[in-house]
């Protein structure tokens, strides 16, 4: 899931959304961000049974859960690529070092989301999802070799 627009979505918080939320959500949120797939980013909060009666507030919880989802998945992943004496270890370092922040800072903006401290919760993700487009792919890019994480990665960020 392409989690970028979780920064999107929440600076559309307090904006009044109607009928057909998740469509409308999915929609702005591929309007600003063009590298989101709207029919992606519908089916994968539609996936989730309680987005179907969500308020904007309840579908955001979604959304950040789904995102924490994925940096505990990308973070298993690694963990089975650094036994791979294939892979390029210390390039896989950068990913390890990444993520398990993102681990840290997903949380963190779950508690911020809850304790409606939205300016945190916007802070807290724009570093967890930037820092993996800026970091991860270099050390690969540096040894001319493609990442192993790299649909994981963009799908994050």
């Amino acid at each position: 899931m392409r989690c970028s627009f979780l920064v999107i979505f929440l600076m559309l918080f307090h904006s009044t959304i109607s009928d057909d939320l998740i469509q409308q959500y999915c929609k702005k949120a591929a309007d600003h961000e063009p590298s989101l797939n709207y029919d992606f980013c519908v089916s994968t909060i539609e996936a989730n049974p309680k987005s179907h009666s969500a308020d904007l507030a309840t579908l955001t919880a979604i959304v950040l859960d789904l995102a924490g989802a994925k940096v505990t998945s990308i973070n298993s992943h690694i963990q089975e690529l650094k036994k791979d004496p294939k892979i390029d270890q210390p390039a896989l370092q950068d990913y390890e070092e990444v993520y398990s922040d993102a681990t840290g800072s997903m949380q963190e903006a779950t508690n911020s989301f809850k304790a409606k401290n939205y300016e945190s919760t916007l802070n807290t993700l724009s570093a967890a999802l930037n820092a993996p487009d800026h970091t991860c792919e270099t050390g690969f890019q540096e040894r001319k070799v493609v990442s192993p994480l790299k649909k994981e990665d963009n799908d994050f960020t």
